[in-house]
């Protein structure tokens, strides 16, 4: 049996250090001798040892406490320390991106890109559409996903492009997102794939070019459009797929286009 203070030595853990993974559960000693003193054994040690290795690669308090509780032999460790490898590199990745981004702006590319888009608007009145259309509530890059599921069951009643319907109107971490697309006559229900008639609507339209990620450039101008002109916003917004990804590659995402198209209602209490 160890004392705390030879427990301490022997594993490089501070005192303080031992009180506080005792209590968060980490690391709990074997025993208390008769006055409450902490006591340590041969396996505590071995799990010092492991703690050393999760303190080192910068597991948090509750990865650590987490691996504790389940690692039960050094398969298992490894099996933990494989999936941080991961997370490492996914974030050695980000880290990359990261620099260049702060390298092209300090070299001026990116400032010279901020400049005032040169955004035109219309109002039009999209006519009613029948449409095969998949309806979730998640991740905005999960679109490319479901188009792809709606193309295998519309196959060649598709007649135009696909756009997504965004229910919310604020940017959300799980949107309420509807993607459709047009199809030329009634297809039967397919799971979660349902047939559907998207009333017509009067709205503001502008068109953006360029990427997914710059999109919220166009939402800018054509919300203060919107705005300096009184109109009144309703969703869901729609986004038209003009010309986007392929199947097999994205392609120049500074080519992508993209027509945006805000639902208006009523202008100072009347109609527009």
């Amino acid at each position: 049996m160890y004392k705390i203070s030879e427990f301490s030595k022997i594993t490089n853990l501070t005192i303080k250090t031992l009180y506080y993974y005792d209590k968060e559960k980490i690391l709990q000693p074997f025993s208390r001798d008769e006055k409450g003193h902490r006591l340590y054994n041969e396996n505590n040690f071995k799990q010092a040892k492991i703690i050393n290795i999760l303190r080192y690669l910068d597991f948090s308090i509750s990865e650590m406490k987490e691996v504790m509780e389940n690692c039960k032999d050094q398969e298992d460790l490894s099996y933990y320390l494989l999936e941080k490898k991961e997370n490492i590199l996914a974030k050695i990745k980000k880290g990359e991106e990261q620099i260049k981004y702060i390298d092209l702006y300090l070299s001026k590319k990116i400032k010279e890109g901020e400049k005032k888009e040169d955004y035109s608007f219309e109002v039009v009145e999209i006519e009613e559409k029948m449409v095969l259309s998949y309806k979730y509530k998640g991740k905005y890059s999960d679109v490319g996903k479901y188009i792809d599921e709606i193309y295998k069951v519309g196959k060649d009643k598709i007649i135009g492009n696909s756009f997504c319907l965004y229910y919310d109107y604020a940017f959300e971490e799980e949107a309420e997102i509807e993607v459709c697309l047009p199809v030329c006559k009634k297809i039967e229900n397919y799971n979660n794939i349902k047939f559907k008639v998207i009333p017509s609507v009067k709205g503001i339209k502008t068109t953006h070019i360029g990427s997914y990620e710059s999109i919220n450039k166009a939402y800018k101008n054509i919300i203060d459009y919107c705005n300096n002109n009184n109109y009144i916003m309703k969703t869901p917004t729609r986004e038209i797929h003009i010309k986007g990804p392929g199947k097999n590659f994205k392609g120049n995402p500074k080519k992508y286009i993209t027509e945006i198209i805000i639902p208006i209602g009523e202008e100072n209490g009347k109609e527009i």
